[in-house]
């Protein structure tokens, strides 16, 4: 057997640049290069690594846990068919990372985090930024992984890379599997040296397969769908990453039967499509929430039932309704109850749409869906109306920005009140067109977002929709997009303060505590005094953006041709009010004291017991 005489590090970056996958007979590299910080744990081995093989390129971030948000909104973009490896130092480089490694798991997204570790030998232990613990030395911090990985392994002896990688990428290929995948290189290790067979070092494609339902269970789903009167399809986020939108739409317009979309899902069906009811669930519209409380068949596709798809378990109110779960994951495929059919949704649905060539749903009930989808779209063009007020609702920047962006351009956001807002009111028009990180919902994801999802479509516009409290979490990475040249335009609402949490805590009768960025008052003691003086803009400039600030959403309109006119990325700043979004239509829980002084918490309690009354088992 040929050998190669390499250092682990060398053998690790060798080995990802040679890694392919295919599908559809589609073949494409799948790593697109490597993302992190060096440090002392990690700079002699793979950084020495990254040094022979510059065409294996390496990417600079500001931080490790933006790094794992890059590369999450690069696999997102490519559908899970690219990834990046995160690199870090070892001790706080690594566990800067494990907000990332969870997000990149809950929201099955394939990650490669190789963290520097510990030295092996153990002989110079206690070592810098080592964790010692009195009942075991085979630990260290890299150990806090292994719940929010897919996959996790440490590499004590060099051959044991040789049975290591390949599990890596199984993992990170699978479908079903895929998330994060932790591989821990203590730093002797990683600067070892030992003969490596050639064979792993081959160039290797990993087939993505297209698995079908079992035969019996697809006909038992054809002989619900048939017998169902009011069926509803909720679209997930598989229905995306299996390139299934246009077998969907064959299939809705054969039969009829309606769509409602989650936050990953998004995108599925064009929303001007008369069977496109638009958000599900908690943040969802009222056509879709009153379609879910009376559907007698929820055929999911690729989605995990989230508590905001199913409204925390009140949505489907029907006595009756039964669940046919199509997704690629058995743990998903069969919850509540389900008939599971496991397999790829693309052929899933051009299977059912051959068998269920002589069905169609009830021409009144596909009128019905229709007229509820006209009507939301009337109502979302209210919420875009100008109201001529200042500063601007929120709305009405999500509405100028949508209608300014085109049919494939893309909108990015994770959490605050935007991803409520934008689930309801953006009009989608592609199916990559809607990018949420809703999963985890992970403040400080949108910037490095904005990078990672250029990277993967460098042909379209990319609109990162933020609010002043996610901005503050990691804009650092506008340094990384300079740095690189690659542009995306930030729309920055500030609002002073956290406008979703404020408003939650209004709604739990605790009267937005907490959540204003205001000064201290100092006969109160509270956070209710003046205005905190941040200049949005004037930090944005300082990290290297291009910035416009604007006023109302003429000046808004302006800065949005500007920002595309630019090559470089650019921030634009709008005020916004703080109170005046789009309401709710569905109820979502968040547990509320059963005891308190407070007048507001007690209304909100009694309210909360009432909703409670709702939930169910679908079993």
């Amino acid at each position: 057997m040929k050998t190669n005489r390499l250092t682990v590090g060398q053998a690790v970056v060798l080995f990802l640049k040679n890694q392919y996958v295919e599908r559809d007979g589609i073949e494409s590299q799948f790593f697109a290069g490597c993302l992190g910080i060096f440090g002392h744990g990690i700079i002699a081995g793979v950084g020495q690594g990254l040094t022979e093989n510059t065409d294996f390129r390496y990417y600079m971030t500001r931080n490790e846990q933006s790094s794992v948000h890059i590369a999450m909104a690069y696999a997102k973009m490519k559908n899970r068919m690219g990834a990046f490896a995160c690199i870090s130092s070892i001790g706080p480089g690594a566990t800067n990372m494990l907000t990332g490694a969870a997000c990149a798991t809950i929201n099955r997204l394939p990650v490669l985090i190789i963290p520097g570790d510990i030295f092996a030998r153990r002989d110079v232990a206690p070592v810098l930024q080592q964790l010692e613990s009195s009942s075991t030395q085979d630990i260290s911090v890299n150990d806090c992984f292994k719940p929010v990985s897919k996959y996790w392994d440490r590499i004590n002896r060099a051959e044991q890379l040789i049975t290591s990688l390949p599990e890596v990428m199984r993992v990170l290929t699978s479908p079903s599997d895929t998330g994060t995948v932790t591989l821990c290189l203590p730093q002797d290790v990683q600067a070892e040296a030992f003969d490596f067979p050639e064979e792993l070092f081959r160039k290797r494609v990993w087939k993505i397969e297209r698995p079908r339902a079992d035969l019996s269970s697809l006909h038992e789903a054809v002989r619900l769908i048939k017998a169902s009167k009011t069926p509803l399809i909720i679209a997930g986020g598989g229905t995306i990453y299996s390139e299934a939108t246009e077998a969907l739409q064959q299939l809705v317009e054969l039969t009829g039967i309606p769509v409602a979309e989650t936050f990953a899902g998004k995108g599925s069906l064009r929303y001007d499509h008369p069977s496109n009811l638009g958000a599900v669930g908690a943040t969802g519209t009222p056509g879709a929430n009153e379609i879910t409380g009376e559907t007698d068949l929820v055929i999911g596709i690729g989605t995990r039932y989230s508590d905001f798809t199913t409204a925390s378990k009140t949505a489907f109110q029907n006595p009756d309704v039964k669940f046919i779960n199509i997704n690629i994951a058995g743990f998903d495929s069969g919850k509540h109850s389900a008939l599971p059919l496991t397999c790829d949704a693309r052929v899933c649905l051009e299977e059912l749409t051959g068998l269920l060539a002589d069905y169609k749903v009830n021409e009144a009930y596909r009128n019905h869906v229709a007229a509820l989808s006209s009507d939301w779209d009337t109502k979302v063009t209210g919420f875009y109306t100008i109201k001529g007020e200042l500063p601007v609702t929120q709305p009405e920047v999500v509405g100028v920005v949508n209608d300014f962006a085109g049919p494939r351009d893309v909108v990015i956001c994770a959490a605050g009140s935007l991803p409520g807002d934008l689930h309801k009111l953006w009009r989608t028009r592609d199916p990559k067109g809607f990018h949420l990180e809703y999963g985890y919902s992970t403040m400080g994801y949108e910037i490095p977002a904005g990078i990672g999802a250029k990277m993967a479509c460098p042909d379209r516009e990319i609109y990162v929709m933020v609010g002043d409290g996610n901005y503050l979490m990691m804009n650092n990475e506008i340094v990384t997009a300079i740095q690189e040249g690659i542009k995306f335009t930030i729309i920055l609402l500030n609002n002073n303060g956290f406008a979703s949490i404020g408003g939650l805590s209004q709604a739990v009768g605790s009267e937005r505590f907490g959540t204003k960025y205001r000064f201290r008052d100092e006969e109160t003691g509270l956070l209710t005094g003046d205005i905190l003086p941040v200049d949005f803009a004037q930090n944005a400039r300082s990290l290297g953006a291009h910035v416009i600030e604007a006023t109302d959403t003429d000046s808004l309109k302006a800065a949005l041709v500007e920002a595309k006119a630019q090559t470089e990325t650019t921030v634009i700043y709008i005020e916004t009010s703080l109170t005046k979004g789009v309401p709710g239509y569905a109820w979502w829980e968040v547990a509320i004291a059963e005891v308190s002084q407070i007048a507001t918490v007690q209304q909100a309690r009694a309210e909360y017991v009432e909703h409670k009354k709702k939930q169910r088992y679908y079993l």
